[in-house]
């Protein structure tokens, strides 16, 4: 049985780390895998740094970058066909994450891989066999699994036929896919999460819903179509797994914009209400509570939003309420009304910059300190146990000389998280664990890059591919390994 340790993190704590498939696997047409909606992200590897982000935030995805992409299946402009080349290496992987002593390790399946076109009649044993050997030689190791249903990656012909998440189709396509992923990996993983941070949806639309912005002319309004009917596809999932799968854990997840007001003037204090309930709180409460909540209405007014909703839909969110709530947690923000206010970077997003906070190389505003105060507000209005299932820094690593890595930025941003997150566990939230964001570097999702990277293993590729892929311990592998086996205990 679990007890409090005196740094206030159970015995039974999840230390842990997570990748996902698209932005680790490669393998792009190995094991009979279709063509997923990530792959067609385009990356010009001659791109300087102010190019990629011009792209990243000025451009991210288009109709004729779509067209193109299906085009070419090559990978030289797309990083995400590449990865690290987990899907053959991850043998080797895991041992290394072993090694540390990890004791959960959070992946996306990849629904092509399964499905290769979503609506196949029947799916893909080598998919299935992949899966089963990934999770399996993860309890070889002692590891629990922690599986991301979908991860922004869907198969591409889905997209093609049917408009994707537009079509309720999609739905029952979803559920057939999770079904097989019950049926055949049910005993060997023990949390499951139904989608990857679904806000992304409003944030990320091709990402999050796999809508391409010049092409509809009225983007809110099939945004939160789509998103209906993601939340419609959790609960079914939740309530199948439940059924299949008796005493199973599943939950949901958004990414965080965890804000403050910029002053303490009441319009500003409004806007960070709005904020928080329009960023955050609708998706969760959701999943969570199962039902819209009504602070939405106005919002959808204003936006023109007419939500379609069939007989039952309101039935199935209420019978598929999540087990447990997980979250992504890089930076805060803050809310104000004054649209002058100074912008910086985020996750896939820009956001109102605070004076009082550091900002990382590439401008997320770092602060330990809030996500103290997430894991409170979640916890206070749900009373469900949360799960940290994304954070980190993302930086330029340097190999020295001799071969090693140092990472004291690193350090230093896990040291005050993790910190931050002893006294929420104090305060009397229930946390069961913490996958740290892109434990092994990977390709990063926005930018599509190397060199923003985010891992305690170096690997040794650039953003053209190129390069050895051998897997380097950073000094911050040897600092996590240690703050694991005291259990949090010695953050030195």
């Amino acid at each position: 049985m679990a007890y409090k340790t005196s740094s206030g993190f159970d015995t039974d704590f999840l230390w842990g780390g997570a990748i996902s498939c698209s932005q680790a696997d490669g393998g792009f047409r190995d094991g009979g895998k279709g063509i997923s909606t990530q792959d067609l992200r385009y990356l010009d590897p001659a791109w300087n740094h102010e190019q990629v982000e011009a792209k990243h935030h000025g451009s991210p995805f288009s109709k004729a970058e779509f067209d193109q992409a299906l085009q070419d299946m090559g990978t030289t402009y797309y990083p995400n066909r590449r990865g690290i080349d987990f899907y053959h290496t991850y043998k080797q992987d895991l041992a290394l994450l072993a090694e540390m002593g990890m004791k959960v390790f959070r992946t996306s399946i990849c629904w092509a891989r399964l499905f290769p076109n979503g609506d196949d009649a029947q799916p893909n044993p080598e998919g299935i066999r992949y899966y089963k050997d990934l999770f399996g030689e993860c309890k070889k190791h002692g590891m629990k699994v922690f599986a991301t249903i979908l991860h922004y990656d869907i198969p591409v012909q889905l997209v093609l036929k049917y408009g994707g998440w537009k079509n309720r189709k999609t739905i029952d396509f979803y559920c057939r896919y999770v079904e097989v992923l019950f049926r055949e990996l049910g005993d060997l993983v023990d949390y499951w999460l139904p989608f990857n941070e679904i806000n992304a949806g409003r944030f990320s639309p091709w990402d999050g819903v796999c809508l391409i912005p010049d092409q509809e002319p009225h983007m809110d309004q099939e945004i939160f179509q789509c998103l209906h009917h993601q939340f419609l596809a959790s609960a079914r999932v939740v309530k199948m797994g439940h059924e299949m799968l008796p005493g199973s854990k599943i939950g949901c997840m958004i990414a965080r914009f965890t804000t403050y007001p910029a002053t303490c003037r009441p319009e500003d204090n409004m806007q960070a209400v709005l904020d928080d309930q329009y960023s955050n709180w609708f998706y969760t409460d959701i999943m969570a509570r199962g039902k819209y909540p009504a602070y939405m209405n106005r919002y959808f007014d204003k936006l023109g939003i007419d939500i379609k909703m069939e007989p039952g839909d309101e039935e199935i969110l209420q019978q598929g309420t999540v087990d447990f709530v997980s979250f992504s947690y890089y930076f805060s923000q803050v809310s104000t009304s004054d649209q002058s206010w100074e912008k910086t970077s985020g996750n896939l997003i820009m956001a109102n910059k605070n004076p009082y906070l550091e900002t990382s190389e590439w401008g997320w505003q770092k602060d330990p300190i809030g996500l103290r105060i997430t894991l409170n507000q979640l916890y206070d209005r749900y009373g469900l146990p949360l799960f940290v299932a994304e954070n980190g820094l993302g930086t330029s690593d340097v190999v020295e000389a001799d071969g090693t890595v140092h990472d004291p930025y690193r350090i230093d941003y896990l040291r005050g998280h993790i910190q931050q997150m002893k006294e929420a566990v104090r305060d009397g939230v229930e946390l069961l664990g913490y996958t740290m964001w892109g434990i092994l570097d990977i390709v990063s999702c926005g930018p599509l890059t190397m060199d923003k990277r985010y891992g305690v293993v170096y690997v040794d590729l650039d953003n053209g591919g190129k390069g050895t892929g051998k897997r380097i311990r950073k000094d911050s592998f040897y600092w996590y390994k240690k703050c694991i086996e005291s259990n949090g205990e010695d953050l030195a």
